[in-house]
């Protein structure tokens, strides 16, 4: 069936206003297009591609309320990581997929149709990776989902932890993680980095690297992983998450980094609420925001997008999967937010997210691709983001995922 979208604000093409879909596909954008069998008024709404969360630990949401006793009581990164093999003993595979499958909700349920779910993988029994391999297949139809071999524990901080995350590549895993700065020493972070860059280009699959994710300005893993992807040609296909460091490194070392990250095309991924709370906690004041260079990156052309990371697990109590929330305080806390640098501030998670996932050619608002899109309550970007509005439609494959009335109120107030 032929259905017409009219009456459309579409992000990053104001020459457009109607959209026709066919067999699950884009089939023109553009004004004055030709009849449909359905037509459909958007009455002036935001038209977006579909929200990315591009780091999401699927495997962890809703497990703080599981952990009562064990939890990270002092709210520190390396505290929550020591914490949780206690609990990872006790998890099983429908135990997982009970969790993960409320968190899916949560994201889809407000926009999002690609997780890139960063997924434990220092357990013998890859209970939670095995969980998230049958819930990408199950859970296709509502959202893409790509499992990354995470060694939350560290390749060599934990014993066998290399030979797990290889061992879960030959299971499946589409993108290679890793944690160099919970390592041991430097030596044993860079061993793990230039393990991770040969094993991704083994198994022909994505890096996905939790890079210097400390308030350290001496953790400088990033710049190895940077090296050895720009040596291989492999940037485009690689993303540093977090580099928390990287905002606390002084200006001569990070203005001679921007220029080799565009070299290699490196990706990187913020997020915004969980580094808020989780760095600078040794700091008395000034405190630090915890955050990489985002508004640098932005203005460099740096690839660079923003994530929700955990929804109430040991590391971030909060967390709805709501990236209208992520967006509203990462703007905040990059000072990305001038009228101007606001309009291509969807971008942090739209078509940003969707690169570092290496989704771009079946990704966006072109004809010929997956008709896929949702459509938010306001009329332009300024406003839209300045007043955290709702997605009231999510379209997949030309289909409806879900669609909202508008808001109501029973008794009408007066003015």
């Amino acid at each position: 069936m032929l259905t017409k979208y009219t009456n459309a604000k579409i992000y990053r093409n104001k020459d457009a206003n109607e959209i026709l879909v066919e067999n699950g596909k884009f089939k023109a954008i553009g004004t004055n297009l030709p009849d449909a069998q359905e037509v459909v008024d958007l009455k002036g709404q935001l038209v977006l591609p579909p929200y990315v969360d591009p780091h999401l630990h699927l495997d962890y949401v809703y497990t703080l309320g599981e952990m009562e006793g064990i939890g990270a009581a002092s709210g520190t990164l390396f505290e929550a990581i020591e914490n949780w093999p206690k609990y990872k003993a006790t998890m099983t595979v429908e135990g997982v997929k009970e969790l993960a499958r409320k968190g899916i909700y949560d994201e889809v349920s407000q926009g999002v149709q690609y997780i890139r779910a960063q997924t434990d993988v220092t357990d013998p029994k890859f209970t939670g990776f095995k969980a998230l391999l049958e819930l990408k297949e199950e859970m296709k139809h509502i959202v893409d989902i790509q499992v990354v071999a995470f060694p939350q524990n560290g390749m060599y901080t934990y014993k066998g932890g290399r030979d797990l995350v290889e061992e879960a590549l030959k299971m499946g895993a589409d993108v290679i993680g890793g944690i160099p700065h919970y390592e041991p020493a430097r030596e044993f972070g860079e061993k793990s980095i230039h393990d991770i860059v040969e094993l991704a280009l083994k198994y022909k699959v994505l890096i996905d690297v939790h890079c210097d994710e400390t308030d350290d300005p001496h953790s400088r893993f990033v710049e190895l992983l940077n090296a050895l992807v720009l040596l291989e040609g492999y940037g485009d296909k690689a993303t540093a998450s977090h580099t928390c460091s990287f905002g606390s490194a002084d200006d001569s070392y990070a203005y001679r980094m921007f220029d080799l990250f565009k070299k290699s095309k490196l990706n990187f991924v913020a997020c915004p609420t969980e580094n808020a709370y989780l760095q600078g906690r040794q700091d008395t004041y000034p405190k630090r925001r915890g955050l990489t260079r985002v508004k640098e990156f932005m203005e460099m052309g740096i690839n660079v997008a923003f994530a929700q990371d955990s929804i109430n697990d040991p590391w971030y109590p909060l967390g709805s999967g709501n990236m209208m929330n992520i967006l509203d305080n990462g703007v905040h806390l990059t000072q990305y937010a001038s009228p101007g640098e606001l309009e291509s501030a969807f971008d942090l998670i739209t078509y940003n997210g969707a690169k570092c996932l290496n989704i771009q050619d079946q990704y966006g608002l072109d004809e010929g691709k997956p008709a896929n899109f949702i459509v938010l309550d306001e009329k332009n970007v300024f406003d839209a983001i300045r007043k955290r509005v709702n997605v009231v439609m999510s379209v997949r494959n030309g289909k409806y995922l879900f669609k909202k009335k508008p808001q109501e109120f029973e008794v009408p107030f007066s003015l």
